[in-house]
């Protein structure tokens, strides 16, 4: 299966083009996958008719509502689905980066698989069952050893939390999304861990795991997801990776020059075909971002497409097919 680049479109910031110019920017450029992060109205609306492959966020804080009441469920999927019937669709993210072990999000942990279900029950009824999987974010905390990638489970403090969810998306043939940073790995370990292994620049074979050896630490990363999987018990789930990027300010190698590194290597590489090891034949949805700005340990970090109109501090870079990638510095 060909792998496939999208975007995850992101609405924070300054002089931001308009929903219909989004849309028209990624037709433009052959992109047919896009994530936001909430079911925005008049974005909704310019993808009418778009071509454009759509998974859709509930936002965290409007979980707890969705779990309590499958009526709200039902109202949710007919106001932000049912609405936009030549909108297509392919997944509902229910909720990002929810997890025990945030400060943030945890109030919401209890409630995550509940408000899953009831999404998935009120798309069923809708007769979209087949058409659009239900499912939700994490982030590599939950790993309890990204690196090395075949020598952790997922961490036995969230087991609990995360296990019914992981057998609820087995039972409905979804994916596990997963948002991950090689960038925080390459920080927390730079001795062992080098910058041309983190942004896919290692000549040959810099990393052995066992059998299995890696050239890059994207791809040693996605593995340790699917050893996780594999340990829990569902070998045969697919990893869709939901977000990715490299920061482009304010941390140890944290430019415009690894940004626009990362994120240029990371489209010939999926562009190249498959991963080897556990991962196998992937069909991967990379959703870089569009101005999103990721906030974690005071990084600002945005990769992407497309710059703001009129918006400082942009590089352009033209590479595969014509598309160009524009890296932003945002202070």
């Amino acid at each position: 299966m060909s792998a496939q680049i999208g975007v995850c479109y992101g609405m924070v910031g300054n002089n931001l083009p308009s929903p219909p110019e989004v849309v028209a920017l990624c037709n433009q450029n052959n992109i047919q996958r896009m994530r936001i992060y909430s079911p925005h109205q008049a974005t909704l609306q310019a993808l009418r008719g778009s071509n454009i492959e759509l998974m859709v966020g509930v936002p965290n804080e409007d979980i707890q509502s969705l779990a309590s009441s499958q009526d709200t469920a039902n109202l949710w999927v007919q106001n932000n689905v049912r609405s936009y019937p030549t909108v297509r669709f392919r997944c509902i993210a229910v909720g990002n980066e929810v997890s025990l072990l945030s400060g943030a999000s945890s109030p919401n942990a209890q409630f995550l698989l509940p408000a899953m279900q009831n999404v998935y029950n009120a798309i069923s009824a809708a007769g979209l069952g087949n058409q659009i999987k239900v499912s939700t974010a994490i982030d590599t905390s939950f790993l309890g050893n990204s690196f090395p990638p075949l020598q952790g489970p997922f961490r036995p403090e969230i087991q609990s939390f995360l296990d019914p969810i992981i057998g609820f998306l087995a039972d409905n043939r979804a994916p596990l999304l997963l948002n991950f940073y090689p960038y925080f790995s390459y920080i927390a370990d730079p001795k062992s861990i080098s910058l041309d292994f983190a942004l896919f620049r290692a000549p040959g074979v810099a990393a052995q795991d066992g059998q299995f050896g890696y050239q890059s630490l994207f791809n040693a990363m996605l593995d340790a997801g699917y050893s996780a999987l594999e340990q829990a018990g569902f070998a045969s789930m697919e990893i869709v990776v939901s977000e990715t990027g490299w920061p482009s300010a304010n941390g140890t190698a944290a430019t415009i020059d690894n940004a626009r590194t990362y994120v240029t290597n990371l489209i010939e590489h999926v562009k190249g075909g498959t991963l080897k090891g556990l991962a196998g034949l992937l069909k991967l949805i990379f959703l870089l971002c569009l101005m999103r700005i990721k906030r974690v340990q005071n990084l600002r970090s945005i990769g992407g497409y497309f710059s703001p109109i009129n918006y400082p501090n942009i590089e352009l870079v033209p590479i595969l097919d014509g598309l160009i990638l524009m890296y932003c510095n945002v202070n």
